[in-house]
């Protein structure tokens, strides 16, 4: 019926979508307007919905309603798509952009050659699109893959439309599966939990459900079980009380109690869960990591350093020569344990000395023609140590060699690093998995020394290596504790230290973003509404910042948020920037994502193939409408993205402060709202406001900073580590 006037019932409707006014990506909620081939019976639509394009007919049930503003529309709950299958439908269509190499000049030329019947074309006799001026060999071949993968794709959202997955996951379910996407789905529809990111036990689960599995299923108390455990992972979490994953699995799943501590049982003896202590569980993998931790880091301490002979205090006295300025006591203690320690930790805030103590280690152990390699868990926090150090760093997975086809690091016990000496920077950040990845990489004879600050947030990963490693006192630490007398020049590193010392009073606010004074370094912009925030931080980069003090918003300013949602949350802010400060770069629009040419974006994941890592950001540098690509340079280096592997990427303009560590940025943004509730903690302001060299703007309401810093109750997170280190040290 798609090719007349849209036919109704009291709660069902049918029509060609004509245009789609809005679209949530995150829950699928759809305003658009819907009609036939009588140009003026248009109909507004809301529902929920897979991602549909203009040119699709809609079966629509639901019922008529009146809004009070918009007047009267037709709300669904449910419908049905099909392709379209008239001439005007297929134009609109194509037109909306979604097949590659397809825009509306095309969409018309191809639809006026070959009418009702070009879907069929394409599909079965794509050669024949050569017929069409203009289309050549390598546009038939683009419009031909595109088709294709849309297939898979829709045939994926099609079947996952009641189940509330979004446009995002239903492309990463094909990027993963691929045509066998949705076979998998019906066969096994619990194993999406663990291999695709982002896809839940309650998606997975409803859909089982409705494919006919038993609630009480071993299958899926056990699928529930194991999601439990896995979420208190991503909680940072590294083992769980059985008792407390009885209960949540329990709840989760509602079902009996005593059905979940069977299925546990059954993990336990199938290895799918072990013990760590009495009435504690956690996953093998976790468990591994932690006892490989505890056993490589004891082989570094029981083995003879490799180091040449070193006249310690004398080499101190060599150091300060060279730097023109006498060391602190605390830093001449910090050069001396890294020297005579086979393992050692190296901890303090903004301000303390700890680049010092680097450059000058690095510059002894140079001297003595020792085997030295830097790094850090990011690319950014690699580079800032190598300018510091004078000396090549890396990331821990470049440092490693990660081999994509192996599944793990070139670099173990068995083929460990050629070094002496290895130094790793922005500590806190290491999760257990890449903490028990590097020691164990690290020849016996060679020494390892641990930098970073305690008091900022904890790894994204799970664990709390550094704090475990701290709290073990198996290592020798040195704390870093004086500020430095050209630092105290320094609103920023001031304000840290009081925010570690719980002053709760923020910088002076100011009532507009206009008033910022070039003379300091800290300010406070006040904002009391969401609304009002989001417009002083867009003021900020549109106008602000780039005329009053000179500053690329691209590169030189990062927004960093606490919350991903809502008004002022990371994605409007992201939103609202772009608009404001790049309007007009070419925009392409690939499945959910939007793309302009000089974008800021941020890899979400580690892609060995392509050399680029889970944070690692970059600028938009071009888009290929055409064949579906973009390209992104990183720093110089300029990376090809197909159009499958962007869901990879995220906008950057505004990013978490988990995000931002291991980085810096000239100037740092920082919204803080009391809607921000949940993530305000002392921890996550302290490690926010470090992340800026030059400037910090925090925009917002006063109480809020006042509430971040009184909290310092930030959630302890579940570990084995300490217990595993002392076990391994008494010979258990």
């Amino acid at each position: 019926m798609s090719g007349s006037t849209p036919s109704s019932s009291a709660n069902s409707l049918e029509g060609v979508l004509e245009r789609i006014t809005f679209y949530n990506e995150e829950n699928g909620f759809l305003i658009g307007k819907l009609k036939g081939s009588d140009k003026n019976a248009e109909i507004a639509v809301v529902g929920k919905a897979p991602k549909v394009q203009c040119g699709e007919t809609l079966a629509l049930t639901g019922k008529w309603v009146n809004h009070p503003k918009h007047g009267r529309q037709f709300s669904f709950d449910s419908f049905e798509s099909k392709l379209p299958a008239s001439a005007y439908g297929i134009r609109k269509y194509l037109a909306s952009g979604l097949i590659h190499g397809i825009g509306k000049t095309y969409a018309n030329k191809i639809v006026d050659k070959f009418g009702a019947d070009t879907l069929r074309v394409i599909s079965e006799e794509s050669a024949r699109l050569r017929e069409i001026e203009g289309i050549g060999q390598k546009r038939v071949k683009s419009i031909k893959e595109a088709w294709e993968e849309q297939k898979a794709v829709r045939e994926v959202m099609m079947f996952l439309q009641t189940y509330g997955v979004t446009d995002a996951l239903c492309l990463r379910l094909v990027r993963k599966y691929g045509n066998s996407a949705k076979a998998i789905l019906e066969s096994d529809p619990y194993r999406i939990i663990r291999e695709v990111k982002g896809i839940g036990f309650k998606t997975a689960d409803r859909i089982a459900l409705n494919l006919g599995l038993s609630n009480n299923g071993p299958e899926r108390i056990e699928a529930g079980i194991l999601h439990t455990v896995q979420e208190a992972e991503d909680q940072g979490h590294n083992h769980v009380d059985r008792r407390e994953l009885v209960i949540q699995a329990a709840n989760l799943l509602e079902t009996d109690s005593n059905d979940v501590d069977q299925r546990i049982d059954a993990l336990l003896q199938s290895c799918d869960l072990v013990t760590s202590t009495e009435d504690w569980v956690q996953l093998p993998t976790s468990a591994r990591a932690e006892q490989t931790l505890a056993r490589s880091l004891h082989s570094l301490l029981d083995t003879q350093s490799s180091l040449p002979p070193i006249q310690v205090e004398k080499a101190i006295v060599w150091a300060q020569q060279k730097a023109g300025f006498g060391f602190a006591d605390a830093q001449t203690e910090g050069i001396r344990q890294a020297l005579l320690s086979k393992v050692s930790i190296l901890t303090g805030g903004p301000g303390t000395g700890k680049t010092t103590i680097l450059r000058a280690l690095v510059s002894i152990l140079k001297a003595k023609k020792t085997k030295i390699m830097l790094g850090a868990p990011t690319g950014r926090a690699a580079r800032r140590m190598a300018e510091s150090a004078s000396h090549f760093a890396q990331t821990v997975h470049r440092l490693l060699k990660f081999d994509p086809s192996q599944g793990g690091f070139t670099h173990n016990e068995q083929s460990p690093l050629t070094c002496d000496f290895v130094i790793m920077d922005e500590a806190s950040m290491l999760d257990l998995r890449l903490a028990a990845a590097l020691v164990r990489a690290i020849p016996p004879q060679a020494h390892l020394l641990l930098v970073g600050d305690a008091d900022q947030l904890p790894s994204v990963g799970s664990g709390n290596v550094l704090k475990d490693l701290i709290d073990s006192k198996l290592l020798t630490v040195t704390r870093l504790e004086v500020t430095f007398r050209q630092a105290e020049n320094s609103g920023i590193v001031g304000l840290a230290h009081g925010i570690l010392g719980g002053k709760a009073s923020p910088p002076p606010p100011i009532d507009h973003a206009s008033a910022l004074d070039p003379r300091h370094d800290v300010h406070f912009v006040r904002a009391n509404t969401p609304e009002d925030c989001v417009k002083a931080v867009t003021l900020l980069c549109r106008d602000i910042l780039p005329k009053k003090f000179s500053v690329d918003v691209r590169t030189q300013v990062q927004v960093l948020a606490p919350l991903h949602r809502g008004i002022g949350g990371i994605g409007n802010l992201n939103d609202q920037i772009r608009d404001a400060i790049n309007p007009t770069g070419a925009t392409q629009v690939m499945g959910p994502f939007l793309f302009r040419e000089g974008d800021k974006v941020i890899q979400t994941r580690n892609n060995y193939d392509k050399d680029v890592f889970n944070g690692d950001m970059g600028i938009v540098d071009a888009v290929d409408t055409l064949n579906g690509k973009v390209e992104i340079l990183f720093d110089e280096r300029r990376i090809v993205y197909e159009r499958m592997e962007v869901t990879d990427l995220q906008p950057a303009y505004a990013i978490s402060v988990h995000k931002s560590q291991g980085s810096e940025y000239p100037v740092v943004i920082f919204p803080l709202l009391k809607q921000h509730f949940m993530m305000l903690q002392r921890n996550l302001v302290y490690t926010g406001l470090t992340r800026a060299k030059k400037k910090v703007i925090f925009v917002g309401e006063p109480a809020a900073y006042a509430m971040a810093i009184r909290n310092d109750k930030t959630l302890v997170r579940q570990t084995d580590l300490v217990r595993k280190l002392t076990d391994c040290r008494n010979g258990n």
